[in-house]
């Protein structure tokens, strides 16, 4: 007798969701989002606005995102995720409906409901999606884990009072003391 086959999802059925219900798409797999906590807001608003500051200041080539922006990062029907933060530098990558590969860099901030999807899925997903540095914000824990995928580099965890520098801007800090203030 053959075993039961497991339900795999597509981008069709995440274009189906009802209207304002939230979710992302993981290895076909459906994964509903809760909405933020203030907490999250904050930090993504102050991140996002510091890295926006940077590459207007700097005239970067890259772009930055706050979610939800869709990132649709193995171009297949089976993987839709909508990073906190996404920085794309190939211009090629950005379309009307988000980002179609891997961005250069993604922060994700975590929330209670999303400590193992953000540690655990997602960090195996960009790795192999090709993701350049993918940063974990967890404010509970007060520290930022910065991975650099592009070099392979061991994680290297910050505090929240640190300056931390940003792998694909050399010479580019993030102040997470003006983060929490």
């Amino acid at each position: 007798m053959p075993l039961p086959k497991e339900s795999l999802y597509t981008l069709e059925d995440i274009y189906n969701l009802p209207e304002g219900k939230r979710a992302e798409l993981i290895d076909g797999q459906i994964y509903a989002m809760a909405p933020p906590g203030t907490q999250h807001q904050r930090i993504s608003a102050r991140l996002f606005t510091q890295i926006m500051q940077y590459i207007d200041q700097n005239g970067g080539n890259c772009e930055a995102f706050s979610a939800p922006f869709a990132v649709f990062l193995c171009k297949d029907e089976s993987n839709y995720v909508e990073p906190d933060i996404s920085v794309i530098c190939d211009p090629d990558k950005i379309t009307d409906q988000g980002c179609s590969g891997a961005p250069d860099w993604i922060i994700e901030i975590v929330s209670p409901g999303s400590r193992r999807m953000d540690y655990y899925r997602k960090l195996n997903l960009y790795s192999i999606a090709g993701v350049r540095e993918y940063w974990i914000v967890d404010p509970m824990r007060q520290i930022i884990l910065v991975y650099d995928m592009e070099h392979d580099e061991s994680p290297v965890a910050y505090s929240f009072t640190d300056s931390v520098p940003v792998g694909i801007y050399p010479g580019f800090t993030l102040d997470f003391g003006r983060i929490q203030s």
